[in-house]
């Protein structure tokens, strides 16, 4: 919990990594993919305050015990979220799993919700795998990265039919969040699979859904924002957007988060610090002393309340997840409800 001004803020981290990058567990003959994701990866951490950088030594396998001191000790998070994204193209265990997340999570009741994840070209055999896990580790979510490489396959798009039979799955287990990666591009994946268009197609058809995604479609978030504007169940996930942005480019990480609270509002954005990408501690100290420009270029976009860093960093992700929030952290006004949720009814 972060507490400013006298002001209690209950922070979800709604997009952490549990990875394992290091030499030893890079496919053989795939080694210069493996090196090259995590260098880019290693590359967007330089967007960050100096301070905080690390050795890519350290950033390709860090430990268990860095991990919740970064996030729970000097980070402010009370909850976080693991997002898993498996890549065993590159990674011989695969970059950032399900089940490593999982036992980490069982090491730390309480601080960890595990998501899960899918690749529709498993085909049925994938489809009993999601089965399982969201059985075991009790995810309520899943984190799709459409551009992962299977084979000769380079992606996979949210409107094959393929894709649907694991939305309609995911239904049918109770899971009810799916966030999606449609932003910035990691070396070598193709830039054209994180395009936001069949976000579009999918939130339509699942309507019972919420859509999380990741990124906001960055560098496109004029076409993220139009989408998401016109559908109900789409939601903003700020990682990257505060990690690569508040510091690095802050005339620019005012736009877009002016773009997001004009089209989206405040109850449609969740905070991401995409560890171990970025540390949360600067992330959330930041953001809650961040205000929009006073200058004329930006005098079309709203200023940011308390109310609306408190949803944004924590409060929404606890609506979507039905996480207990405490009292003294939540806020008199009312959020719009989620997809599922029933709206009030006025009285006749």
């Amino acid at each position: 919990m972060y507490e400013k001004d006298g002001e209690k803020y209950f922070v979800v981290d709604g997009h952490t990594h549990f990875w394992d990058a290091s030499p030893a567990n890079w496919v053989k003959g795939q080694e210069q993919y493996a090196k090259g994701w995590i260098e880019c990866f290693h590359a967007y951490q330089g967007l960050g305050p100096a301070e905080t950088h690390w050795s890519i030594e350290d950033f390709q396998k860090y430990t268990e015990e860095r991990m919740m001191k970064d996030l729970f000790e000097d980070g402010h998070v009370d909850v976080a979220i693991f997002q898993p994204t498996n890549l065993r193209q590159w990674y011989s265990e695969g970059f950032n799993t399900t089940e490593t997340n999982g036992a980490l999570a069982e090491k730390h009741p309480g601080k960890f919700l595990v998501n899960s994840n899918f690749d529709p070209r498993d085909g049925d055999d994938g489809l009993k795998g999601l089965q399982e896990r969201v059985e075991r580790w009790g995810s309520k979510g899943v984190k799709l990265y459409t551009a992962e490489w299977k084979g000769d396959s380079r992606g996979w798009s949210l409107k094959s039919p393929e894709a649907a039979k694991y939305l309609e799955k995911c239904q049918e287990l109770g899971i009810k969040n799916v966030h999606v990666h449609k932003g910035p591009t990691i070396w070598p994946l193709d830039k054209d699979a994180f395009d936001v268009s069949d976000v579009d197609h999918a939130a339509t058809n699942f309507p019972e859904l919420n859509f999380i995604v990741e990124h906001v479609g960055l560098p496109r978030i004029e076409d993220f924002c139009f989408m998401a504007t016109q559908e109900p169940n789409v939601y903003a996930g700020l990682s990257v957007v505060v990690g690569g942005l508040m510091h690095a480019r802050p005339n620019f990480f005012a736009k877009v988060m002016g773009e997001l609270m004009f089209w989206l509002g405040e109850d449609k954005m969740l905070f991401g610090a995409d560890y171990a990408i970025w540390e949360p501690k600067w992330q959330v100290e930041g953001f809650v002393d961040w205000q929009m420009p006073d200058s004329a270029e930006f005098s079309d976009y709203s200023k940011f309340s308390t109310t609306a860093k408190k949803k944004i960093l924590g409060l929404n992700a606890a609506r979507l997840y039905d996480i207990e929030v405490p009292a003294d952290c939540q806020v008199d006004s009312s959020p719009e409800p989620a997809v599922g949720e029933p709206e009030s009814v006025p009285a006749s």
